[in-house]
């Protein structure tokens, strides 16, 4: 399960949108499929969130340096198409398919990186019980389907919430979205609420 491991990604600029065909996003790592995430789910503590008012994104440290890159540029890096980066891993050139609404970007100063749970969601579904170093891995955590490019006014739409209260605008990636989610919840050991864990087995079923 989950190991305090340290990973590696940053930020990006250039301009446009493209409402493309899907250059798919290579982003995600295969979440597990739909069988296994019912199974997971299934076994998942459901409790109330806690701790709300105690959360500090702070908690989490995020975009971390390894070597020259930062996650956030690792991310960008691994999910654009024809990328190209100075000396500092800044894009400089490439483009950006995010699988959440569709829309393909030429500049990544228009793209997010998503984390898939938020940060205060794991918080309040136990993350806050963490040390700071778990924090650190689960915040840059690139091998398991956790962070992925997204348009970055689609990801602050987003913001904290759980698939009871928000999903994709593309219904085709509610399946993949939720098959992530649990994975992401299960290897983590987070709860779910009882609302999210309908909504997701709702998903799911449909997969």
């Amino acid at each position: 399960m989950f190991s305090a491991t340290v990973l590696t990604l940053a930020v990006a600029a250039l301009p446009a949108l493209t409402l493309a065909a899907p250059l798919q996003s290579r982003a995600l790592p295969e979440p597990i499929s739909a069988s296994a995430a019912r199974a997971a789910l299934a076994g998942l503590t459901v409790k109330a969130e806690a701790n709300s008012g105690t959360y500090n994104r702070d908690l989490f440290p995020h975009w971390i340096e390894s070597g020259e890159c930062s996650t956030r540029e690792t991310v960008l890096k691994r999910d654009g198409s024809g990328v190209s980066v100075g000396s500092d891993c800044y894009p400089t050139s490439g483009s950006w398919y995010s699988p959440y609404d569709g829309a393909t970007w030429t500049a990544a100063s228009d793209v997010d990186i998503d984390h898939l749970v938020p940060l205060s969601e794991a918080w309040k579904s136990g993350a806050s019980e963490w040390t700071t170093s778990q924090r650190q891995a689960f915040a840059n955590d690139l091998t398991r389907p956790q962070l992925l490019a997204v348009t970055d006014n689609v990801n602050q739409d987003k913001s904290d919430a759980d698939p009871a209260n928000w999903l994709p605008p593309l219904s085709s990636y509610h399946c993949t979205y939720s098959r992530a989610w649990v994975q992401v919840k299960d290897y983590y050991d987070l709860a779910v609420d009882s609302a999210e864990k309908s909504a997701l087995e709702n998903i799911l079923n449909g997969c």
